[in-house]
């Protein structure tokens, strides 16, 4: 490793010595000193990179995947970097679509495999009608540059290597390998003005530094303390896109906690953020970790995983604790649970814009965790045929392991669910005509029809 930070240094002035307003050319590794190689990237992210170059376009990997391949991980995607505009690259490749309004990418499809082409962009210079908020914010993101100005407008370091598959070397502006090398995260530039231009990039360097295992460096970490507020500006919408890539990322726990030690996490889900704040009340973190944990694991398996569950984790507590002060003579416990599910939807969505077809899974999970109370008679059989039945019952589950007083009923479920036919109606003729072991509801007498009535 040391070999190859002294020849890149001398091999700053010998391949690239071009000063900028940004310091010295870029450091060039030479394939022979990293460990990047053609038989670990994506046939059809090759098929882009060789198709531009032999066009007579620069063409570079860049960004996640040329990270993971020098730390020795399996990339999830591949990205095209090039000096083509988004038109020459549909002209290009029959299989492009355009997409993009703050910024046009072109999508190169290889059936289901997608690789995405960006143009070189350039930073915003000033204020005002170029694309800028008053405080700074980036609204619009049109500006094409060169490789350089691509590099330097990027948000992390390590985000900004550049694997070129013209010499099969990786170029590096902003000091990336280094970085890597000391497994720190740094914001390229001025990290406040950075998070000032897109306050999402501190969820991404909180996601990356919970992924990689990587620290934040000490700009960057003042910078979160001081500017976290500013998500409060940031669209509903493409938050919730955010907290979907942050917990379901395969490191959720770890995501969660760093999220909490940063005070970014009290900025999404105020609520939740509120009852976790009191330390007497453990039974909402123990669940959010059983939760992420489960969740974790099943991404590792590649098992499927759903926002609903997520979201029905995240919100529980605030949600039960208002269906008890709804519940009284008039409104039953599964009306108080639904009631308190649509207020506090209503208030989350003002922070993170959760769609609908998951607030409505999240709902029905938490209302069918009183209707699993509910199981005499044939209720239990209709209940398992339900299509929430089992996110419902896996939830059961972690209210359980979290300290909640419902081990019985899952445990209940748990051997309900292993017997045979003739087993199920001995569990449920065991119970009697109780419900939860509360007695039959009594149904209350009609009232008598007065004469003339």
């Amino acid at each position: 490793m040391l070999s190859w930070i002294k020849n890149s240094l001398s091999g700053t002035k010998k391949n690239n010595a071009q000063s900028s307003e940004h310091g010295s050319g870029p450091v060039i590794i030479p394939r022979a000193e990293h460990a990047i190689s053609r038989s670990n990237i994506s046939e059809n992210a090759l098929k882009v990179l060789y198709r531009l170059h032999k066009a007579g376009y620069e063409s570079y990997l860049v960004g996640g995947g040329v990270r993971d391949l020098l730390l020795g991980r399996e990339p999830k995607d591949f990205d095209v970097a090039t000096n083509a505009s988004p038109e020459e690259v549909k002209r290009l490749f029959r299989n492009c679509r355009l997409i993009g309004r703050r910024f046009r990418l072109a999508h190169v499809h290889f059936g289901r495999d997608i690789i995405e082409v960006a143009t070189f962009r350039a930073q915003h210079q000033g204020n005002g009608g170029d694309g800028k908020t008053e405080n700074g914010m980036i609204v619009r993101d049109n500006v094409y540059g060169t490789l350089e100005d691509d590099a330097w407008r990027r948000d992390l370091s390590v985000n900004a290597l550049y694997y070129n598959i013209a010499d099969f070397s990786v170029v590096d502006y902003t000091g990336g390998m280094n970085d890597l090398k000391a497994g720190r995260l740094r914001i390229i530039g001025d990290a406040q003005q950075r998070l000032r231009e897109d306050p999402v990039r501190m969820l991404r360097a909180v996601r990356f530094a919970a992924k990689l295992g990587f620290r934040l460096d000490g700009e960057c970490e003042e910078a979160i303390y001081e500017l976290g507020h500013l998500l409060e500006g940031v669209a509903a919408a493409r938050l919730f896109d955010e907290v979907v890539k942050l917990f379901h990322s395969g490191y959720g726990v770890e995501t969660f906690e760093l999220l909490r030690h940063y005070d970014l996490f009290e900025q999404l889900f105020p609520e939740t953020d509120e009852w976790l704040s009191h330390e007497e009340n453990h039974f909402p973190l123990t669940l959010l970790i059983h939760a992420l944990e489960n969740t974790d694991k099943r991404i590792e398996q590649g098992r499927p995983v759903t926002p609903a569950f997520l979201v029905a984790a995240l919100l529980w507590e605030p949600v039960r604790h208002l269906a008890t002060q709804l519940r009284d003579e008039k409104t039953g416990p599964i009306q108080a649970l639904d009631k308190a599910g649509d207020r506090i939807v209503s208030q989350q969505m003002r922070h993170v814009a959760i769609p609908k077809r998951f607030t409505l899974q999240s709902r029905e999970i938490w209302t069918m965790q009183e209707r699993l109370t509910r199981r005499q008679g044939k209720r239990a059989m209709r209940l398992m045929e339900h299509p929430r039945f089992r996110a419902a019952y896996d939830f059961m589950l972690l209210r359980a392991q979290s300290g909640e007083e419902v081990d019985e009923l899952a445990d209940w479920w748990t051997r309900y669910q292993e017997q045979d036919g003739e087993g199920r109606r001995a569990m449920v003729n065991k119970l009697g005509g109780s419900r939860s072991g509360r007695g039959r509801r009594r149904r209350r007498p009609r009232k008598k029809k007065t004469e003339g009535g």
